[in-house]
């Protein structure tokens, strides 16, 4: 046992980033590039060209520190509709998350890398085609997405145990459900189905969102920290942290305000 004020918490950042699409989260990885952070991407959206563009105009001597695996899977048209025969990109992403395209184990990177899931909405349709793959014959298609989300919770608890190396960032789009008991409206991750999104947030300990303020000649994009009458964020020092910080330096300044944090208690000990 140890008294709180010795207490360190995590020291990975486990970061959920949510907000609408075109938002430009993709994009404002540059920031954490250009602050010297290794990423490694599992692109389920094979979206990549806009970091890219970014990363090229403001840090491009740097645009090898990002290693990126698309992950999608092939779709086939039938008389039935579109199907797919062999999908491969959940499996994918479990085999890279044990051993990496370079051999490398992930759970052994350092923290001077991130680990990337872009996006979850993605991720989550990849989980729907195995699951189906895996029991084609089922009569509830109920039976589908529980085995989906089962898929998705189990990768995202590897991801963000204390025994997995790196930082961590998973981007996600927005859906709105309302409460059926309280009618209340409230913004979860959209991953697969209606069950995971409200459950999802308590692996992370960072929850933020990309949105848009202010209209017409006046509108910004920008990174909010704090919650809204809508949609919970959590950082793990939300009395330091700006409530809305721009979107194109939002990432790295957040991530270099958490792990200083963490730094300079691990000194004062």
């Amino acid at each position: 046992m140890a008294p709180l004020s010795k207490h360190l918490g995590a020291r990975q950042i486990r970061a959920l980033y949510i907000g609408e699409p075109t938002m430009g989260k993709t994009g404002s990885l540059t920031s954490l590039v250009c602050a010297d952070y290794k990423l490694r991407i599992l692109d389920f959206d094979n979206k990549l060209g806009v970091l890219r563009h970014y990363v090229n105009q403001q840090c491009p001597k740097l645009v090898d520190s990002i290693d990126a695996e698309t992950l999608r899977d092939v779709p086939t048209a039938t008389k039935s509709g579109i199907i797919y025969k062999s999908p491969r990109a959940f499996t994918q992403a479990s085999e890279l998350l044990n051993q990496w395209s370079d051999g490398s184990a992930p759970a052994q990177w350092s923290t001077d890398t991130i680990l990337v899931v872009d996006s979850a909405s993605a991720w989550g349709s990849a989980a729907l085609n195995w699951a189906t793959a895996m029991n084609p014959a089922a009569k509830d298609g109920r039976n589908w997405y529980w085995t989906a989300q089962k898929g998705i919770e189990s990768q995202i608890s590897l991801l963000t145990s204390e025994a997995f190396g790196p930082h961590i960032i998973v981007i996600s789009h927005i859906k709105y459900t309302e409460d059926e008991h309280t009618n209340e409206t409230r913004g979860y991750a959209n991953m697969i189905g209606s069950a995971l999104g409200p459950i999802i947030g308590r692996y992370f300990n960072v929850i933020i969102m990309a949105q848009r303020v202010g209209q017409g000649a006046t509108m910004r994009r920008v990174i909010r920290t704090l919650p809204t009458n809508k949609i919970d964020l959590i950082t793990p020092a939300p009395f330091s942290m700006e409530a809305e910080l721009p979107l194109e330096s939002g990432l790295a300044t957040i991530f270099t305000q958490l792990t200083r944090g963490e730094a300079a208690q691990g000194e004062s000990k």
